[in-house]
């Protein structure tokens, strides 16, 4: 019996598959965190049965992936196109606990049998916020890099750390191009000297949409925070379809348009903003940005009735200016939004009144 689970154990986990990070990944989704999983094998990638799929499995993967709980285990034939039928379906009878930290760490068979790509494997994570992020520059599309370990942000030395790494870095922030590697130490203050650096050598190919797809050393070396890598960007942009042309910010149902409840638009769409960390710096740049003088006041955008429509969206939170920025665009703040309700919408008051146009 001993040699029968010694010789399942090098099955399921024999050289080549799934032996180091990023060896998994979620393709088609509308994010990151969601859409047909993918294993990957000899530097190629391949799907996975649905026989055995589960939410177990999902928590295991989304856990590997940095993206939260999961959240559903839908079909992979519902993220389009298809898997092309050249692409190797490589394991099936996935079977986690659920406590694995990745998916190599499960059960599962390399030997596919009566399945096609339409039985492909799906998962639904709960999106995550960036894992990478610039500080202390002019706009969130410069500054010193940042990664995020356990709830930690470190700083990344700057050994090795060129304009490659820096294209994809500013495509993961959805910055436009990169335009410069700057030394981090150029943006004040600098890292605290208790902050860690987290890695170190980073090389990436300059195709990659994330940095952890890049090659990098986790153990650092002669390396000091005078030596913190830095990125500046072409583009403010934040995302898609947010913010990108004026205008794109409003007050709404307050007694003239430079107070009410803030609302800023996306893809047609507007949402609120929750109150998390939304002060007076931002409203100073919201005001700035409408014409409507200097900042008067944050009141609850609850005053404002009536109420935000449950069904409307709240876009974002943590919003991060410091004050001299010229559009809230150019601010910090984070598109992942839980637990907040149109009764912490945010809200603006600003000196100069003007009629509605």
């Amino acid at each position: 019996m001993a040699l029968f689970f010694f010789l399942i154990f090098a099955f399921c986990t024999g050289p080549g598959i799934l032996e180091s990070s990023p060896k998994v990944r979620l393709v088609r989704g509308p994010h990151r965190c969601e859409g047909r999983v993918e294993v990957e094998r000899n530097g190629e990638w391949g799907t996975v049965c649905d026989d055995g799929w589960n939410i177990k499995d999902a928590e295991v993967l989304c856990r590997e992936l940095g993206c939260g709980a999961a959240k559903g285990t839908p079909s992979g034939n519902l993220y389009k196109p298809l898997a092309d039928e050249k692409q190797k379906i490589f394991i099936q009878e996935v079977n986690c606990r659920g406590t694995e930290d990745k998916l190599i760490k499960c059960d599962w068979l390399e030997d596919v049998y009566d399945c096609s790509h339409s039985e492909d494997a799906g998962a639904i994570c709960e999106k995550s916020s960036p894992k990478v992020r610039l500080v202390r520059g002019p706009h969130r599309c410069e500054g010193r890099v940042e990664v995020e370990r356990n709830g930690e942000w470190g700083t990344v030395c700057d050994d090795g750390w060129n304009m490659k790494d820096a294209e994809v870095l500013c495509r993961e922030l959805g910055c436009g191009a990169a335009k410069g590697t700057p030394s981090g130490n150029l943006y004040k203050p600098l890292a605290d000297e208790k902050q860690k650096i987290f890695i170190q050598e980073v090389n990436c190919n300059g195709t990659e949409d994330e940095l952890i797809k890049c090659d990098q050393l986790e153990d650092v070396y002669d390396c000091s925070h005078s030596e913190d890598a830095g990125a500046i960007c072409e583009s403010f942009c934040t995302g898609p379809g947010l913010l990108e042309s004026s205008p794109k910010v409003r007050l709404v149902r307050g007694p003239h348009r430079c107070e009410g409840r803030v609302e800023v638009e996306r893809n047609g769409e507007w949402g609120t903003v929750c109150d998390d960390g939304w002060n007076m710096k931002d409203v100073e740049v919201l005001c700035r940005e409408l014409g409507c003088g200097t900042a008067k006041g944050t009141p609850s955008g609850n005053l404002y009735k009536p109420l935000a429509d449950e069904k409307q969206k709240i876009f974002i939170r943590e919003v991060s200016c410091n004050g001299t920025e010229d559009e809230l665009i150019k601010c910090d703040w984070l598109e992942d939004v839980y637990d907040c309700s149109h009764t912490e919408d945010a809200g603006a008051i600003c000196e100069k009144e003007q009629p509605y146009l």
